[in-house]
């Protein structure tokens, strides 16, 4: 990691979300390596002026406060909306244990969510907040798919791992199913492998937008080939496919509350979810 990376001042440490299940959130990075394909944050870099591909920049931040704002014991903070706070960078750059720091004493409800099992470097430091939760997001057991549309992650057998690892120290834990993605996410499957180690299990559908619409059909067509038609039938097709077959999804996990151990939430289509329509606790 280069040491010369510059940082990037930012005022607070918690800015304020548009999120449906957060009011505030921290992002300490700008950037992510995990280089997800699927990656919604990747327009985040016509605001922060980088010209790079999505997954080639990191700037780390450095914060001029480290205090809260006022009134949030009945909030909720979610590190990671936007950057994964375990991105490979952090190893370097060390900025969450401060920020777990910060939080130490804080009343509010904090969520991590992560791709990365350099989480459990901070257990010590999660252990000390008084009302935490870690996701893991994983939405394929496959390795080989894995390494192609989030490359830069730890692999889902470190991610199951790393869910367990929290787990056992008495860290509340969720599994976030997310993206879902049609023809090759086995939710039942995932399931199972997760569930003597989280408290929750969340669930999102992949959306495709932007830039990176084309580049992830492309990884399909080049790896899946047999699922062309069933992402243009979602994802280009002018018609009511895709209605149909994210509302069979959701059938899919109906079936999974009633046999699930946890709590089951779904954030299917989370961008037309208003804030506060959903109870996480």
């Amino acid at each position: 990691m280069n040491s010369d990376i510059s940082r990037r001042i930012a005022k607070y440490l918690c800015t304020k979300s548009k999120l449906p299940a957060s009011d505030y959130v921290i992002n300490p990075y700008i950037g992510c390596t995990h280089r997800c394909k699927y990656c919604y944050a990747q327009f985040m870099g016509r605001f922060t002026d980088h010209k790079e591909p999505w997954g080639t920049y990191i700037e780390p931040k450095e914060y001029m406060s480290y205090r809260l704002p006022r009134d949030i014991n009945d909030k909720t903070i979610l590190i990671g909306s936007v950057t994964d706070a375990y991105n490979p960078a952090e190893k370097h750059f060390r900025l969450m244990p401060r920020i777990l720091g910060s939080l130490s004493e804080c009343e509010a409800h904090i969520e991590i969510l992560t791709k990365s099992s350099l989480v459990l470097r901070d257990i010590d430091l999660i252990k000390k907040i008084p009302d935490i939760s870690v996701g893991i997001s994983l939405s394929n057991l496959n390795e080989s798919d894995n390494r192609i549309i989030e490359p830069g992650a730890s692999s889902a057998a470190e991610r199951l791992d790393t869910l367990k690892q929290l787990h056992s120290e008495g860290i509340r834990t969720y599994l976030f199913i997310s993206p879902y993605l049609p023809g090759i996410t086995d939710m039942t499957e995932i399931y199972k492998n997760a569930q003597n180690h989280v408290d929750m299990v969340c669930v999102e559908n992949l959306n495709l937008r932007g830039s990176y619409k084309s580049e992830f059909l492309r990884i399909i067509r080049d790896n899946h080939p047999e699922l062309c038609d069933l992402y243009m039938q979602i994802y280009v097709d002018k018609s009511n496919y895709a209605e149909r077959y994210w509302g069979k999804v959701e059938a899919e996990i109906d079936n999974l509350k009633r046999v699930s151990k946890v709590p089951v939430i779904s954030y299917m289509y989370h961008q037309k979810i208003k804030k506060g329509a959903i109870n996480c606790d």
